[in-house]
Formats: C-alpha cells, structure tokens, sequence
C-alpha cells in the first residue's frame, strides 16, 4: 500500500474534527477526499456500493452506526444518510462521530440544511508543495497579517518545469504517471463526467458532444471573464449548431455541483471606498490541467504560445493556466488560513487585480499572477493604485511569478515564485 502524502487540508481537520461531531469533505471526485477520510476513520460505509447503498436507503440509521469516526463515503448516493446524521448530531454532539465525503446531492432530491451540525471543507487537488516538487519559504498568512513578511528563498523550478506541473495535474492519482498514461486517465475523467456524472446528477444530456463542445469553449475562457453567453457562442465548434441557453444553463448548474468547475467570485470590496466593480465570476476548471486536456494541448503547444480558438489575443494560453494553477493553490493556502479568495476589476476595466485574498480581522493581501522572472514597473501598476484605495487595510502587495527568487521590490511589493508560496 502507497504511503499516504499528508495535505495541507489534513491540519485543518486535526484543528476541526476533534470538538466538531460532523465534517463534510466536498470536492471534485479524484482529489483525494476519500483517502484522506480513511486516516480517520474506523466504520467505513461505501455508497458508491450498490449493496452498502441498498442497505442504507433502506435504514439509514444502521447505516451511520458503528464505531466512531464513522465514514459516509459519496454520501450524496444516498441523501437520505444526511438528515440520518443531522439527527444523530441533535442526539449526541461529541466531536469526531462521523466523516462524509462528496460533493452536491442529485438534483431531484433535497435535504434540510446541516447549519450547526454539519461543517464543511472544500478540498481540492494537489498544491506544488503537497506534490513535493518543492519547500515553501513564503507564507500567505504572514502576507495577510505582517506588512514586513519575510521574502525571501530561492526556486528551483524554470518556467518549463511550471509547464510539466501543470499538465502532471494535482489528481493524487495521476501523480507520477508518465504523460502518456496520465493523458488516457485525464481523458477518461473528461470522458466519464461527459457520459456518466452529468446524467447521475440529475441532467440529461441527449448530445454529450454538445457538453464536450461547451466544456472546451469553458476551457478556452480559463482566468478569464468571459461571458457565458460567448461561451455558448463558441461551443457551436466547426458544427455551426449553437446549443440553446436552456441547454447550456443546467451545464454550468450541475458542473459547479459537480465540483468541476471553480469560478472565483468577484469581490465586493465591502468596508472600503471602491466603487463600480464588476460581479461577473472568472472562469476556472478545478485543476488547469483539465483545461488542457480539454484543449488538447501539450507541452510543446503551451511552450511555443499555442492557445485554444478564441482564447485571447496577445496573450499566451500558458498564462492563462499558470494563473489557474495559481488560483488552485492560494485557495487551498487562504482556506488553511481561515480566508477567501476573490479577484477584483473595475467595471470600465481600467483596473484589474487578479487575486484578493480576504481574511480573518479583515486582513487582505493582494496578488498579480505573471510567468516570468523580470517583473517590470507596468505589472504592479494595479496593485500600487489598490494600495492608494485601501491604505493600511491592505497589507501586503504581491506577484506570484515563475521566477526563481523570492525578494521585495524597493516600491515594497513582493515577487515570489509560486514554488516558494505555501500556508
């Protein structure tokens, strides 16, 4: 048996489950959740068994029953099993009782709310450091709460080792995988949410070409804020056939259920004098090298500047999932953190900054995503003007590069290597 590689996510729930009788681990399938509700648990219940399923449709409370922690796996199978545990928690609220792991239930079913007895994690794939390609020596909560953070380290990683993480995807599965078995696994994952997730959610898709289509004009949009209707658009592909907006809406329902697709908010700026924002999401897949598997893009293509059709202009695709991966990793760093992940544009788009990270006490730290190692004047210029609209609320400026040093420009904003970036 592999030994189990402990993610940042594991800290979390030792600091959670001990005093809390119920954790959710929600994510994507393929990102680990129930392995690492197996390092917990001592009653496993697999759901995603005909058989264990039969049995706990039948009598869910049997099902919950057993020696704690008592592990749901794909509890969302059989709904029936959370109300089943939002009464035992009622019953008895002694921390560690019971661990569930999935994502959203089907559509045609429901269930009451778990407020105050069920808590949540989002878990998502692999960061660089959990993956073992490298040893932070930046930290993000020091960037929300220390305006002098140490900067400081140096990466190992060049811009074509960026390129191999991100098509090596964060999937504790694929991790080691030569690329062309780990390509036939990332196209059989594109491949089953296509014909089979979707319509075990709840949709049924009549074309699955047309969702194929659709899926790869959402890739094209990575850490973009494309509209949606661009997107039904462009998943018309060579066939001329544009899919309806009835047909495209429940796509991005049940795919965001679904965990496959992690649009980053907008932030609001509550609290500040920032007005006239955008509220659009911007588009991203759970992990960048999904996109290019979509795209059917490879090393050669993103080196060589190679992007999607109707990507846009000017702009390398590779950028593009470099922020994706970016994006990926600081949302798992900022949730250890106790914070939230945003971006922020003006709505005349005069100003953009493509990550805000909010945190506990109203820290925010602030980030610029740029493939290189020269990080000139032009690139930090929105962050200098969120700084001038937020004054000391903001605490620390960054860009997240794919440089080699970690180091303070004189102008105070930071450049670290995203190898070098961690909790």
């Amino acid at each position: 048996m592999a030994t189990y590689i402990r993610r940042v996510i594991d800290t979390e729930i030792d600091e959670l489950f001990g005093e809390l009788p119920a954790l959710l681990l929600d994510g994507a399938k393929g990102v680990g959740k129930t392995e690492t509700a197996l390092q917990r648990a001592r009653t496993i219940r697999r759901l995603d068994d005909a058989g264990q399923a039969a049995i706990a449709l039948a009598d869910p409370s049997s099902a919950i029953a057993g020696t704690p922690p008592v592990l749901l796996d794909e509890w969302q199978r059989v709904p029936l099993i959370w109300d089943a545990v939002r009464r035992a928690v009622d019953e008895d609220r002694s921390g560690a009782r019971f661990l569930l792991t999935g994502s959203a239930p089907f559509r045609e079913t429901s269930v009451h709310s778990g407020a105050g007895r069920i808590a949540s994690l989002r878990m998502r794939p692999m960061t660089l450091p959990e993956r073992g390609v490298t040893s932070p020596t930046v930290s993000l909560g020091s960037l929300l709460t220390e305006p002098d953070a140490s900067i400081e380290g140096a990466s190992g990683l060049a811009l074509l080792d960026y390129v191999d993480e991100i098509l090596a995807s964060g999937f504790p599965g694929l991790q080691g995988l030569a690329p062309r078995p780990r390509r036939a696994q990332l196209s059989a994952y594109v491949d089953h949410i296509v014909e089979r997730d979707v319509e075990e959610a709840g949709f049924r898709t009549r074309r699955p070409a047309t969702l194929r289509r659709w899926l790869q004009a959402y890739a094209s949009a990575t850490s973009t804020i494309t509209s949606f209707e661009k997107i039904r658009l462009a998943a018309a592909g060579t066939s001329d056939q544009v899919p309806a907006r009835s047909t495209t809406i429940p796509f991005v329902e049940v795919l965001t259920a679904l965990r496959i697709l992690e649009p980053l908010e907008a932030w609001d700026a509550s609290g500040s004098k920032l007005r006239h924002l955008t509220r659009s999401p911007k588009h991203h897949l759970v992990d960048p090298a999904l996109s290019a598997q979509i795209l059917n893009l490879g090393k050669e293509s993103l080196v060589t500047g190679k992007g999607p059709d109707g990507a846009p202009s000017g702009s390398p695709f590779l950028g593009a999932l470099f922020e994706s991966l970016a994006t990926m990793s600081i949302r798992v760093f900022a949730q250890a953190r106790e914070a939230t992940v945003f971006y922020l544009r003006t709505a005349s788009g005069s100003h953009e900054v493509d990550l805000v990270v909010v945190g506990p006490d109203d820290h925010v730290a602030a980030f610029e995503i740029r493939l290189g190692q020269v990080i000139e004047d032009e690139v930090v210029r929105h962050l200098k003007w969120l700084q001038g609209q937020m004054g000391s609320r903001l605490t620390n400026t960054a860009v997240i590069s794919s440089g080699t040093d970690a180091y303070r420009r004189p102008d105070g904003v930071a450049v670290i290597p995203l190898a070098l970036l961690g909790t």
